[in-house]
């Protein structure tokens, strides 16, 4: 039947807050606050080809081998 829908929109989506979720006193928001990398896309920009596929943004690869290294996890892959 056409008209207006009489459903609430918002029942078909979630919301998730990672405020929420991370402790205030986790790893994650130390390494979030005390490792500055916003300069490493500028460092790296001529490196990475403009044809292609997108690469792994290099913050975040750097972010995520410093998470594996302190919980011990040795694999790329595994992160």
């Amino acid at each position: 039947m056409l008209g207006p829908r009489q459903e609430a929109q918002a029942a078909l989506f979630y919301e998730f807050s990672l405020e929420d979720h991370v402790p205030q006193n986790h790893l994650l928001r130390s390494i979030d606050r005390f490792v500055d990398l916003s300069s490493i896309r500028a460092h790296l920009a001529e490196f990475y080809s403009h044809t292609g596929r997108p690469s792994i943004d290099p913050e975040l690869m750097i972010r995520m081998l410093l998470v594996g290294y302190c919980s011990g996890i040795r694999s790329e892959r595994r992160l």
